[in-house]
């Protein structure tokens, strides 16, 4: 019975993890869709603030004073803030493989990205080689994972009998 569960869960994370290639893929041209859509916003705003003379800080801090101008600072800063955050995440990923990427999971932090790539991905059979691997990876992590959650209640029953 606990080889068999063992079996299915291992299967369920090879087939998990197999479509990570796909989705990584789409996730950085979602990735690459946003950093290229907020460039704009921040060059227009950057060269504006360098024409009159003054930092990105200093010009953000000069929109204050009414409601308008301090919810405008805050929508600007926020964008600001994760387009540095988005560039970042994709020039890290962009020159990597399926296997880095799948090693640094903290550059796919963007939820919003992550929920809409989701939202369109449509699951595949794995038949590239680095499908293959995760897959390999997935089932491996799941039988050696489930495997020690077993042996470790199992160990729990054994003490309280």
């Amino acid at each position: 019975m606990i080889r068999t569960l063992t079996l299915a869960g291992a299967l369920a994370m090879a087939l998990g993890l197999s479509q990570f290639p796909a989705f990584s893929q789409q996730y950085i041209q979602r990735l690459s869709g946003a950093v290229d859509e907020l460039r704009g916003m921040v060059v227009a705003f950057d060269h504006s603030a360098t024409s009159a003379g003054l930092t990105r800080q200093e010009a953000l801090a000069r929109l204050q004073g009414d409601a308008f101008e301090d919810n405008l600072r805050s929508t600007l800063a926020g964008s600001m803030a994760r387009y540095d955050r988005l560039k970042s995440d994709y020039d890290q990923l962009r020159g990597q493989g399926v296997l880095s990427r799948l090693t640094q999971p903290w550059h796919f932090r963007d939820a919003e990205l992550a929920r809409r790539t989701w939202a369109d991905f449509q699951p595949a059979l794995p038949v590239s080689l680095d499908g293959l691997i995760c897959a390999g990876i997935g089932f491996g992590a799941g039988w050696l994972g489930l495997s020690a959650v077993f042996a470790g209640m199992g160990r729990l029953l054994r003490r309280r009998a």
